[in-house]
Order: C-alpha cells, then sequence, then structure tokens
C-alpha cells in the first residue's frame, strides 16, 4: 500500500492514484485479516499510518470507529479524502511532533507502510507509543526479512549496473522477528503477537507496471523516457525465468510481518 515515507515515481508527489488502484488493488484486499485484528469499536479513535487511498481506513470507520489518515502522498491521500476519510498528509517520521494531529488515539493501523520508514524506524515506533491512550494497541503488517527479494535484488543489481548506488535509493526497511520485536519493547510495548509469514501473490498485471507503481524511488532515480523505461525492461529481463510461470503470470514472493502490540494501561 502506500506509506507515511517520502517516496518517488511517476506522480509528482511520487506515486499515482489511478495506477495504484489499477495494479496494486491486492494490497488492502489481502490485508483484510489486519482489520480484523484490530478489532475496531464504536467510538474509537484510530490513525491510519500510511492510509494510502483510503480503502482500509473505510473498512475500519464502517465498524463505528473515528479514522484520522495519515499519508506522505498528496495524491494518494486526496484518494482517501475523496473516499470521506479525513486525511492529512504527513511524513510518518513527523508523527510526534506533527500540529496536525491533535490528542491521543485508542489504536493506530498501519498496513503495508511501515517498510518505507526506513530513515529511522525506532523513531516512528516511539512516536506511534506517544501518539496512543494508555492501553492504546498498535496493529499493523508490513514487508518483513525476504520480502518480493527477487524483485529487491534485480531492482538494486540494475540500478547499481547503471552506475547509481543502490543504497542510496532504496527505500525499504525490511526486519526479522527479533529486530521488530526489540523495537517496539524498546518503545515500551507489550508484544501481544508477532510473526512473520509467505505471501506469494499472483499480480493482476506485468512485473513491469508492478516495478513502475511500487517501486518508485528505484524507476524515479531514472531520468523520464528511455532511460527510465530501459531500467524497467532490464529488472524485468531478470525476473522472467524465475517469476512468470508459462501461463505468462507473474507471481511476487510476498513475506510479511504481522503484529499486534499495546501500551501498557495506566
Amino acid at each position: 500500500m502506500s506509506s507515511a515515507a517520502s517516496r518517488r515515481g511517476e506522480a509528482g508527489d511520487g506515486w499515482n492514484a489511478h495506477a495504484y488502484a489499477r495494479d496494486a488493488r491486492f494490497v488492502a484486499e489481502l490485508a483484510m485479516p489486519v482489520v480484523e485484528l484490530l478489532d475496531a469499536r464504536p467510538g474509537e479513535r484510530i490513525l491510519d499510518l500510511g492510509c494510502g487511498d483510503g480503502v482500509l481506513s473505510q473498512a475500519i470507520a464502517a465498524r463505528g470507529a473515528d479514522v484520522l489518515g495519515v499519508d506522505a502522498s498528496a495524491e494518494l491521500a486526496a484518494a482517501a479524502r475523496a473516499r470521506g476519510i479525513e486525511t492529512i498528509v504527513l511524513d510518518g517520521h513527523e508523527l510526534a511532533d506533527s500540529s496536525q494531529i491533535r490528542g491521543r488515539f485508542d489504536a493506530v493501523f498501519s498496513n503495508a507502510a511501515l517498510h518505507w520508514m526506513k530513515r529511522d524506524p525506532q523513531a516512528v515506533v516511539d512516536a506511534v507509543y506517544q501518539r496512543l491512550l494508555p492501553g492504546g494497541r498498535f496493529v499493523g503488517e508490513f514487508g518483513a526479512a525476504g520480502n518480493v527479494a527477487p524483485i529487491h535484488d534485480a531492482l538494486r543489481r540494475e540500478a547499481q549496473a547503471r552506475g547509481l548506488d543502490a543504497d542510496t535509493i532504496d527505500p525499504w526497511y525490511f526486519p526479522t522477528e527479533a529486530q521488530y520485536r526489540e523495537r517496539l519493547e524498546q518503545a515500551g510495548f507489550v508484544v501481544e503477537a508477532l510473526f512473520s509469514f509467505e505471501r506469494p501473490t499472483v499480480l493482476p498485471s506485468d512485473i513491469g507496471r508492478w516495478v513502475t507503481t511500487l517501486a518508485g524511488p528505484f524507476v524515479g532515480a531514472f531520468a523520464p523516457g528511455a532511460a527510465r523505461d530501459d531500467y524497467v525492461a532490464a529488472v524485468r529481463d531478470r525476473l522472467i525465468d524465475t517469476l512468470r510461470d508459462a501461463q505468462g503470470r507473474w507471481t511476487a514472493p510476498y513475506v510479511r510481518l504481522r503484529f499486534d502490540a499495546r501500551r501498557a494501561a495506566a
């Protein structure tokens, strides 16, 4: 899904809402178990961190909760507002100090967003803790160690082959279970559940569209036109033998980390 981290890509602010709905709707559709884990209740105040275009925010609000969406992408935030979700444009790293957010929340929810918050993941977890009421819960899912590993490797290798520093443009943070548990506990959370799992996902279209839509910082590092198109095509060529089946379907080898953590009651 989207994130509350800075991202570059096809749209001016890094995301194209139409392309996201067309090529990545599965991100929200496959996250309904996380919404169930959140178990939002009528009247609760819930922050959706990295709300994207608001599809999951809507599902949470339908349970009677008061939802505030937060996303770094102005375009995706606008799409969430069009769904009736109150949304602000904000980088997740700024969550603790933002004057745009008032008060604290019964829960913070996040799907497919935390792996974009690479600059200082601990600061994000600490900020979530500060934004929760005593007894509040932090429920989410995002990319774990090994997430889309062949795609990630191909993106990095092809960027390096074209003279770029992959470490500089790589936007993703994919921790192990132990690493993220340590971050949560360091912030003060009690971890109720935390596990990773493989979720291979058949894509709705060609891997080139996945790369263009969901790997914006890699693609955006190349000038629009031939240089960018050639990069995407070369990444596709690196993956075709392993991720495309005989019927022409592409599968992305997702690995997700799901968790439920609580701030201690007062």
